[in-house]
């Protein structure tokens, strides 16, 4: 009996991981780290205007 109480309890906790993990992942998007996009560093000279002299 002390088995089967083993086993059901490990079945348990195997099917609220699955779900725990079902959950997170479709509240989250479904994004991993390979499908996260990540946008290159600009460099602050590159977004800088050139502009005229200002004359006096």
């Amino acid at each position: 009996m002390r088995r089967l109480e083993q086993f059901a309890a490990l079945v348990v906790a195997a099917g609220l991981a699955l779900v725990s993990y079902w959950l997170f992942f479709s509240w989250a998007g479904g994004g991993g780290t390979r499908e996260r996009r990540v946008d290159p560093p600009r460099s602050p000279q590159s977004e800088e205007r050139v502009r005229a002299p200002l004359s006096l």
